[in-house]
């Protein structure tokens, strides 16, 4: 069936349309985000089909190119030629779409490909990648920096954040289009997600803390230990037993482990790695969608362009820091199917003093929340209802259901938080704690007339404690005692008088100082006013 007969949902027809209008505006290298599910390929057929020149798809491994050429040719219909370029396989010259896999195209093979074709729009899916060396290199080859450069490069990713830290804003100019994963949820588009978080008795705290995310022979260490995936296999088979399971581990090792349990148990699992053979990996990709298998074991090569919307349950057995890789992983089971409710995660938690990716980080709930089960995005809802009624609401360490923090925060009193230790270790002033935000002092410049002193966290590197007067910036300062010195040396510069206004006791805050202090949170929380102190 041709693209233009198929029935685009709203946002893959504002998507198309944002494209449309960036480039109307002069705009070249253009960037949609979108999560895992949202049709991507369905959007860049319509591109290609509107295309006056042809289109080059840039992919990473061979079964996306595969995959991308059989979705472009159904979408295209017959009457327009999809090829791929590969190994010792050449595209046809004259086809309007070329598939390639951005890694075989090194300098005289890249000659090759845009000899003779007249490629006018670039489509680089799971462009997350674009930002590393050698891809820049191939886009560089491609023309696509250059000034006298008419085409257009157009990035899709499910995440804008890599693990080496490096920003895709060096490749391309702007987000024309994005859509979270919960509004897709909530819109009806991808499945919800359920959540269920176990504890595991492994200990990630001696692991390095460097970088964006573990390193992975240390990771391995600590959790491919054989109590663990017992559990791992357990909760597989009492909490997903009639789902089709995608299993994220860390090594094949850990993977070969993880399948061993599982089988042991009579769960049926199989493996997939990125060092199989392709033939081997396609047949067991195929005995998994068949239903032969219960759950993939895999590492690292589901995490991105596999396609089968009929996974109803992921399970992370693979720690990770990296909101982008764990967004990743459970958008493998986000896609909606006959006969699908939803999807399960599985959080495997183990200790940890650094923070952990878990489900309810992606709907904007605390990472401490224990889902028990519930839906996720309802969850999110809940948690945001809760911080605009409760500002100033923070949950201690430890892990809590729903229900126990709608306790907690119905008793929270804001007035009631402890100061900072490190700021009563250094002044006796009546300071008094503003939570994540900072803290914030009261004091007397003049009898009658009462300033406030605020001393709030920032997110500008360096020097990130602002010090306010009377809600006017004064001064910047490394860190929260040095701020906190500067104010109590500057009331002692205007006297005895001022600084006895500025302790706890003084008699002008009998009957004032609880309601200037919920006015100032209120202020800094943005509770009333729709949003917080910038």
């Amino acid at each position: 069936m041709p693209v233009s007969a198929l029935t685009l949902r709203p946002y893959q027809e504002e998507a198309i349309e944002a494209v449309l209008a960036a480039r109307r505006r002069g705009l070249k290298r253009l960037l949609v985000c979108l999560p895992t599910g949202a049709g991507k390929t369905v959007i860049f057929s319509r591109l290609a089909q509107l295309a006056q020149r042809q289109v080059l798809v840039l992919a990473h491994r061979e079964e996306l190119l595969f995959q991308a050429r059989e979705k472009l040719q159904h979408a295209l219909g017959g009457e327009q030629v999809v090829a791929i370029e590969r190994g010792a396989e050449r595209g046809a010259r004259d086809a309007k779409v070329l598939v390639c896999s951005i890694r075989s195209l090194h300098e005289q093979r890249l000659a090759q490909v845009m000899s003779g074709r007249n490629i006018g729009l670039i489509i680089y899916d799971e462009c997350h990648h674009a930002a590393a060396d050698d891809n820049l290199r191939v886009l560089r080859q491609l023309g696509a920096f250059s000034p006298e450069f008419t085409g257009t490069l157009l990035g899709f990713t499910a995440t804008t954040t890599r693990g080496d830290g490096k920003g895709l804003n060096e490749v391309f100019e702007h987000i024309v289009y994005s859509r979270s994963l919960p509004e897709l949820i909530d819109d009806g588009f991808l499945a919800p997600l359920r959540g269920f978080r176990i504890s595991t008795a492994s200990d990630l705290t001696r692991l390095s803390g460097g970088g964006a995310d573990f390193r992975e022979e240390e990771l391995a260490e600590a959790v491919d230990i054989e109590e663990r995936n017992a559990l791992v296999a357990r909760s597989i088979q009492e909490l997903a037993r009639d789902r089709r399971t995608i299993l994220f581990a860390v090594t094949v090792r850990h993977a070969r482990n993880l399948a061993y349990s599982l089988n042991a148990l009579g769960v049926l699992a199989g493996l997939v790695h990125g060092a199989m053979p392709a033939d081997e990996r396609a047949q067991a990709l195929a005995d998994f969608r068949a239903g032969k298998l219960q759950v993939m074991c895999n590492v690292a090569v589901l995490t991105e362009g596999f396609d089968d919307p009929g996974v109803s349950c992921v399970a992370m057995a693979r720690p990770t820091r990296s909101e982008g890789l764990y967004a990743q992983c459970v958008g493998r089971g986000t896609r909606l199917y006959p006969g699908k409710q939803d999807c399960l995660i599985l959080d495997f938690v183990d200790a940890s003093q650094l923070s952990l990716c878990g489900l309810p980080s992606l709907f904007g709930a605390p990472r401490q929340l224990d889902l028990r089960g519930e839906d996720a995005s309802a969850a999110g809802r809940v948690w945001q209802k809760i911080l605009f009624d409760h500002p100033g609401f923070e949950l201690e360490a430890g892990t809590f259901t729903l229900p126990e923090i709608q306790r907690r925060a119905a008793s929270f009193d804001p007035l009631t938080l402890e100061t900072h230790e490190d700021v009563r270790a250094i002044s006796a002033h009546a300071w008094f704690s503003l939570g994540r935000h900072g803290v914030a002092l009261h004091f007397q410049p003049r009898p009658g007339t009462i300033s406030e002193v605020t001393v709030l966290a920032r997110a500008a590197r360096g020097k990130r404690w602002e010090v306010q007067l009377d809600g006017k910036v004064r001064e910047r300062f490394s860190t929260l005692e040095a701020a906190v010195e500067a104010v109590d040396y500057e009331l002692s510069r205007r006297g005895p008088r001022v600084v006895a206004s500025a302790y706890e006791g003084a008699p002008w805050r009998s009957g004032v100082e609880r309601e200037l202090r919920l006015a100032l949170w209120q202020r800094v929380t943005g509770r009333g006013t729709g949003k917080a102190s910038p």
